[in-house]
């Protein structure tokens, strides 16, 4: 386990003003031995640091970084100094290290200054693009909190640049004398570089300063002890600074620009001098006069606006003529600072002469025309063209030819708008009101009804054919408006009594499409024509084609109607779940697979089982359906479906006694409904399972094929079906190759071969934060895509307070063995000699103990400190998956149980294999610790976490209010107990549902109990005892029937 930090550190330099480098350093939870701190006599080297020998290749060997960028990594290995806290004496280690040890940060500490090995970066950019892609791929390496906020930063920089918010500038830089005898340089001199010129960066910067994490600001290249502490915005203004003076320079200049700016100062902003990409050593040739400083000066004041003075901000609204042959016109306004709502023309101004009006002063400010004359004139600076509305003592508009205002609005608008104006232009410019050109599609053949559409009652052929035309706006276009458009002249038209922006370009490379499909039998899938829409806003669907019904539905698919409750599903499903069956019922008419991906326990289970029974009963011959899970949840699915689905033939092909014989298979599995097996044995039996067509097949935790070259993924993806469907909790977001794996069962193809779509998406979306194919791959995947979220308000509204599930598992083959000894060997004893009083009531109490404990993990019944596998328990093995999903969805969560030695493992567990934030309250925890536990698991600035609690030690007394999921891991068979538990997290306080999850180990003593107890709980909670002593007023034979094993306990693999 590792975890990177890294943050910026100011360099001390003679010449140059906010420069600085990047340190990034490695931690690990390992210690190194200490050295002494020159002539100090204290221990100085931070101990929590690898090896300088695996520092050197970490980022190759361990982080698979490219190697260019490893190499030059590697290269830049020296030190910093940092102050830790420390605890008698000693450093500690970053809270992410001290979550993975399981120690708590103590009450008292003080700080030492320690040496930190490090990676001395000049130019991050691109390094921290490298670090945050790759840590996704490599759970084992954390990022620390300090990493994290620059890279979160880094991109907000990112954003920026692109929408070009910086100018050229002059900068200082001090030149010490060389000490030659000829003439030295002036001691204070500029250069030629780049600024930030966007009120947004501050505005950022403000954000981003008061969320910096502590350890940003007391870093040092020398080492110190002193206490001084760097401002958060200082850093911040540093970073972005060299941040753009990186960006810059890594673009070349064409040779046509270089020309236009010959001996210009401005030639040497834009050449890409290595010198400068060094950013040490600046030639003489490079220096700006001071005369050119000067110029700048004015230059760049000219393109402020100050508003420190000033009441009001100046504006300007574009107004276009009825007419082609007439004016366009800029009309000036003022809007007031301190109401925003109140807008003056300058036209209204000068016609009322309001500067004496006592409510215009209080609103508008005095010295009016002063201030409103000095924001015209800088505005003029960058639109030339104002000058012209200075002409005259009343300024109050401006008009011009169409060529100038379309110039105005390609060119001038929104520099105008960035440098703090107010600019409004006609509605048909702006994104949501400007008509676009498109080619218009129509399928030929009969067209869908609305019935048809909306029921998803109909035959989608496979392949449609089209006839095509132009439309805009969308309304059809005919061959001579068409024609009319491309013979204008101008760059801007009157169509159908509103303006049009034209594109011959494109105009052109339309009409040539449509004179070859005059000449082609063209058509396309309706996979093709999704792609289509998805990737390029050049193509529509006629409106009154069924087809644009269709593909309209698909881009709300959390709107569908809801379906009534399938006749025979032995429960009322809930809207949101009624929603669901309607849109995945919907999208398989299509011939389509849809990903269902909601909130862990909304209920994903039973909509696929209400899909199925919704299906049996429109159909009774309907062919079989293969669902694949996890060996975890296979138990849960036989379970939910016997009771919620009892009218469903089911069958689970696992165990070392299944039929692997073809012809055998075949026959047993005639008649099925559903056949349940897991992702492990569908790869062994795969000629099985391959050479069937299947007529559905669902993937549960589809997550398990997000690795495109594993086995399993490869055996699942050569599987036959007519429908497709997956499950998943996970958010598949984070990880773009996890999606298109996905994707690649789901609807094979849609996404493509797997390098193209890197390269499309994955690179440019999660390294270089790419927001336009972003949005394109946001729209090619929600079609397919449900997933609602427990914080919704529609799923609010319709959920209880507290959702209560049973989560079933079966027994290893392991623990199976170990509970068939226990229950052969009590029964010896029971038949074998009388046994009464105390010493009955003691064997059967401790039976149910043994049983318990096996039921949980065979280590935990055999006190041997053997390993706490997950391949040993299915019920282990599902609640860490469960566990991780809640964790993804960013849910903090309790665990209870009575067994200590299992707490203690599974706290272990989660802290150093699964890395999460733990908390572990038991009996024996000091109260101090305790209460500095609940306050940090309760305080929503800390990660989510996971709080594990004996079931006595924390079922009273406390309240964990941040927790949305309860997990009871052993059952305590008093339901008032497990109440009394699960109230930790459901009480007044509480502002999230609460989802109550009970382990239940079936065929086993755990799974009878819960019934047994169901059934009282509907006479009375009265005849249940306070703890389990009640089960021992048994009889032998009810007491035998109650612990004995059932075949369908066991599942192994």
């Amino acid at each position: 386990m590792y975890v990177l930090h890294g943050t910026w550190v100011p360099t001390e330099t003679q010449q140059f003003e906010n420069w600085g480098d990047f340190a990034l350093w490695i931690e690990t939870p390992k210690t190194l031995p200490l050295k002494k701190g020159r002539g100090t006599g204290r221990e100085s080297g931070y101990p929590y640091q690898p090896p300088g020998t695996q520092a050197e290749t970490f980022f190759e060997k361990e982080f698979h970084l490219e190697k260019n960028v490893a190499h030059t990594l590697s290269s830049t290995i020296t030190r910093y100094w940092l102050p830790f806290p420390s605890h008698k004496g000693a450093a500690l280690p970053s809270l992410e290290i001290l979550h993975y040890l399981g120690n708590v940060f103590p009450n008292k500490t003080e700080w030492l200054w320690q040496e930190v090995q490090c990676y001395r970066i000049q130019h991050p950019l691109q390094i921290l693009r490298e670090i945050q892609f790759s840590s996704l791929y490599h759970s084992s390496i954390l990022l620390g909190s300090d990493l994290q906020f620059w890279i979160q930063f880094a991109r907000e920089l990112s954003q920026l640049f692109r929408r070009q918010h910086f100018i050229p500038a002059l900068k200082t830089i001090a030149l010490v004398s060389t000490g030659k005898k000829k003439r030295s340089p002036p001691s204070l001199s500029f250069y030629a570089g780049w600024e930030w010129a966007s009120s947004q960066l501050q505005t950022v910067i403000s954000e981003y300063a008061d969320a910096m994490p502590g350890s940003c600001r007391v870093a040092s290249w020398k080492e110190t002890s002193s206490n001084e502490v760097w401002s958060a915005e200082t850093l911040l203004q540093q970073f972005s600074d060299q941040a753009l003076h990186q960006l810059i320079y890594s673009i070349r200049a064409t040779q046509k620009l270089s020309k236009q700016l010959d001996d210009h100062f401005l030639q040497d902003c834009i050449l890409t001098h290595q010198d400068l990409q060094n950013g040490r050593d600046i030639q003489a040739t490079q220096w700006a006069t001071l005369e050119t400083a000067e110029q700048w000066t004015l230059w760049k004041r000219g393109l402020q606006i100050t508003q420190a003075q000033s009441w009001f901000v100046l504006g300007f609204r574009l107004v276009a003529p009825e007419d082609e042959e007439e004016f366009w016109k800029i009309n000036f306004f003022v809007e007031s600072l301190k109401d925003p709502s109140l807008k003056l023309s300058l036209s209204e101004y000068w016609s009322f002469s309001q500067s004496g009006n006592e409510q215009f002063l209080s609103n508008f400010g005095d010295n009016f025309e002063r201030n409103l004359l000095i924001q015209i004139g800088q505005a003029a600076r960058m639109y030339p063209k104002l000058w012209d509305g200075l002409k005259t003592s009343h300024p109050q508009d401006l008009q011009f030819g169409m060529e100038e205002a379309f110039d105005f609005l390609r060119e001038y608008a929104w520099i105008l708008e960035s440098s703090g104006y107010r600019v409004l232009v006609p509605s048909w410019w702006t994104p949501e009101g400007r008509l676009r050109t498109k080619l218009r599609l129509r399928s030929q053949g009969k067209t869908l009804g609305k019935q048809e559409v909306s029921s998803g009652f109909f035959a989608l052929p496979s392949l449609v054919q089209f006839d095509y035309q132009i439309s805009i706006g969308g309304e059809a276009v005919t061959p001579e408006e068409w024609n009319a458009l491309l013979a204008a002249k101008t760059p801007l038209v009157r169509f159908r009594g509103q303006w049009l922006e034209l594109d011959r370009d494109k105009m052109r490379k339309m009409l040539e499409f449509l004179e070859h499909q005059k000449d082609s039998d063209q058509h396309l899938s309706f996979v093709e024509l999704l792609q289509k829409q998805a990737q390029t806003e050049d193509f529509e669907i006629d409106p009154a084609d069924g087809l644009h019904q269709v593909l309209e539905k698909l881009r709300e698919p959390g709107q569908f109607e809801a379906l009534p409750t399938p006749q025979g599903l032995q429960a009322e499903l809930r809207d949101y779940q009624k929603r669901g069956l309607a849109w995945m019922h919907y999208l398989e008419q299509l011939h389509m697979g849809p990903c269902l991906a909601d909130d862990m326990g909304l209920g994903k289970t039973m909509q696929v089982l209400a899909l199925l029974m919704q299906e049996r009963h429109e159909n009774p011959e309907v062919p079989t359906t293969l669902l694949i899970a996890p060996t975890s949840v296979l138990g849960n699915w036989v379970r939910e479906s016997q009771r919620f689905a009892p009218q469903l033939r089911v069958h689970v092909h696992h165990g070392a006694e299944r039929v692997t014989n073809s012809k055998t298979w075949k026959q047993q599995i005639v008649g099925l409904d559903l056949l349940v097996t897991s992702y492990a044995l569908m790869r062994k039996d795969q000629k099985l399972f391959s050479a069937k067509r299947w007529h559905r097949v669902v993937l549960d935790e589809a997550q398990n094929i997000k690795n495109p070259t594993s086995q399993q993924t490869k055996a699942v993806y050569a599987l036959k079906a007519e429908h497709r469907i997956v499950l998943t909790g996970t958010p598949i977001e984070n990880r773009l190759l996890d999606l298109w794996s996905i994707f690649r069962f789901l609807n094979p193809e849609y996404l493509g071969k797997q390098t193209p779509f890197r390269k499309t998406f994955e690179l440019p979306i999660q390294k270089d934060g790419n927001l336009q194919q972003a949005e394109i791959l946001k729209r090619l995947v929600t079609p397919f895509i449900l997933r609602r979220l427990k914080t919704d308000q529609s799923i609010i509204n319709d959920l209880p307070d507290k959702v209560e599930q049973k989560i079933y598992c079966q027994l290893t083959k392991e623990q199976a063995s170990l509970y068939e000894q226990v229950v052969r060997d009590v029964e010896e004893v029971m038949e074998g000699e009388e046994i009464e009083g105390i010493g009955r009531k003691g064997l059967i109490l401790a039976t149910l103990m043994k049983l318990k404990q096996i039921c949980n993990h065979p280590r935990q019944f055999l006190q041997d400190n053997s390993r706490f596998d997950l391949q040993r328990s299915h019920k282990l093995k599902r609640l860490l998956e469960m566990i991780e999903e809640a964790q993804a969805e960013g849910d903090s969560v309790l665990v209870f149980t009575q067994f200590n030695e299992i707490a203690k493992a599974l706290d272990h567990l989660l802290r150093t294999e699964y890395f999460l934030t733990t908390y572990y309250l038991h009996g024996g925890t000091a109260r101090a610790k305790r209460d500095r536990m609940i306050e940090t698991f309760q305080n929503e600035a800390t990660p989510p976490a996971v709080f594990i609690l004996s079931l006595k030690a924390g079922g009273v007394g406390i309240t964990l209010t941040r927790a949305s999921h309860v997990f009871h891991f052993d059952r305590w068979w008093t339901p008032a107990v497990e109440n009394q538990a699960t109230d930790r997290a459901f009480r007044i306080g509480q502002k999230k549902n609460v989802f109550v999850h009970k382990f239940v180990t079936i065929g086993t003593l755990e799974e009878r109990i819960d019934q047994m107890i169901e059934e009282k709980l509907k006479l009375s909670e009265s005849i249940v005892g306070a703890d389990e002593s009640w089960l021992s007023e048994l009889d032998n034979q009810a007491f035998q029937e109650l612990i004995a094993l059932q075949k369908d306990s066991i599942l192994d693999e």
